[in-house]
């Protein structure tokens, strides 16, 4: 069965949250990984985000935001954690969105320091961004700090795992988790300040809504600099007891897939986009293994669906829905009862209305408010709360009878036509399922 559903669990910060995981499932359990193939137990994840947070500590002050600049891996998790333990906020940065709009968003956030990594910016061919970057802020590379820590480092670190609540920065479940941006919906950058208990609580949602076995491995491709990478890849796997296994980058395919294999994961996240690809270009081996593959961000079209059910009929493909807003998971279709066209039933603890719009007869626009729901939207002016803690999606849904949400598209996406109300994306999946070329 799915864990109960507790709201005053969703009460607490990510590191006291993180610090009762392992408690709950023991500190020799190995809980984290990436492609280094060198797994950490909590304990071990634990010491190492009080020797690197001690390390920021000296380089920043109380309460300040610091940015990440970092692929999904051991090392990005790590330092999300050490900011939480040393109540420095995580500033997460969309190192695709390009230079112009890194800086705004450095600007937004008030950001003085970015955390990077020589490799990463290596291999992603980044120097040149960081150069940009450099010329805003200071940048502080992760190489260097592990190169500095020293014995008493070590031997604080130590002392901290082992008596983790004495040590961490005490935060209260309402104050700032995370701030995280808009992807493109609008011209300049915009925050989302996440809480310490929106990002907590949408962890436990998902694993009182979807049954999770502590044994699975998830394996996370997704960004950290998204919402989906960051609650469901990172931090809910490490709340909920779940082995996670980061890697830095959807887009390489064939590694994917082969890694999925060999981490002998049950949990693969992913796109639309990325899930078609990764079962087109992988062997009878390596995705039967899997028990969800779970999608959002976009909307699951066909032929992904009947893709995996010839290739891997033991896997089940589950759509999802969600929104930076709301940490991100607002609904998911259930493993027992999984429909092609829905995206379930809400998250628990959210409510939901639907506002008429005129010229389409059924739904309406879809407002959600709950626990989850951010703090707000961060700009230069400061932080702007949603009307009543409800949130505008901006998505047009149907509410069907028994509960499941069912989406007919973005409110801007409609055109009126003849007097009617057309939906353009319906418009272009007809158009690409007619003529595919």
């Amino acid at each position: 069965m799915a864990r109960a559903y507790d709201p005053k669990l969703g009460q607490r910060s990510l590191f006291d949250a993180l610090l009762d995981a392992a408690d709950e499932f023991g500190a020799k359990k190995e809980i984290l990984e990436d492609q280094d193939r060198k797994p950490l137990t909590y304990r071990d994840f634990i010491r190492a985000c009080f020797a690197l947070g001690k390390k920021i500590g000296e380089k920043t002050a109380a309460g300040e935001r610091v940015a990440m600049l970092l692929p999904s891996s051991v090392g990005a998790a790590v330092t999300f954690f050490a900011l939480q333990a040393i109540g420095r906020t995580p500033v997460m940065l969309n190192f695709t969105s390009g230079a112009r709009n890194l800086k705004a968003a450095r600007g937004v956030a008030d950001v003085k320091l970015i955390l990077t990594s020589r490799r990463f910016l290596a291999q992603a061919r980044l120097e040149e961004l960081a150069g940009e970057l450099e010329e805003a802020a200071k940048l502080v590379y992760l190489e260097d700090i592990r190169a500095s820590i020293g014995l008493p480092d070590k031997l604080y670190a130590a002392a901290a795992a082992a008596a983790p609540r004495l040590f961490r920065k005490p935060v209260k479940p309402g104050d700032v988790g995370v701030i995280l941006f808009t992807s493109g919906s609008f011209a300049a950058p915009r925050g989302v300040v996440l809480t310490q208990a929106n990002v907590v609580t949408n962890a436990l949602q998902v694993g009182a809504h979807i049954e999770l076995d502590p044994a699975w491995t998830v394996f996370n491709p997704l960004p950290v600099f998204h919402s989906f990478g960051l609650t469901v890849g990172t931090v809910m796997p490490l709340l909920l007891g779940l082995k996670g296994f980061q890697y830095p980058s959807p887009l390489h395919v064939k590694m994917v897939v082969d890694l999925v294999r060999e981490s002998q994961a049950r949990i693969l996240l992913a796109t639309d986009t990325f899930m078609g690809q990764y079962v087109r270009a992988a062997g009878p081996e390596d995705l039967s293994g899997l028990i969800l593959a779970v999608c959002g961000a976009e909307k699951v079209r066909d032929s992904t669906r009947t893709l995996m059910a010839e290739k891997f009929p033991g896997v089940t493909l589950l759509e999802g829905y969600g929104a930076t807003e709301a940490a991100p998971v607002i609904a998911a279709n259930k493993p027992h009862d999984n429909r092609h066209g829905a995206i379930g039933p809400l998250m628990p603890g959210m409510e939901m209305r639907l506002e008429p719009i005129e010229g389409i007869p059924e739904g309406g626009r879809l407002l959600v408010r709950g626990p989850n729901v951010m703090a707000g939207y961060l700009d230069h002016q400061g932080l702007e709360p949603p009307p009543d803690g409800w949130h505008d999606t901006g998505d047009v849904a149907v509410l069907e009878a028994d509960g499941y949400l069912r989406l007919l598209g973005r409110a801007k996406r409609f055109a009126k036509i003849g007097g009617a109300m057309i939906s353009l994306s319906v418009v272009a999946v007809s158009l690409t399922n007619n003529w595919p070329d």
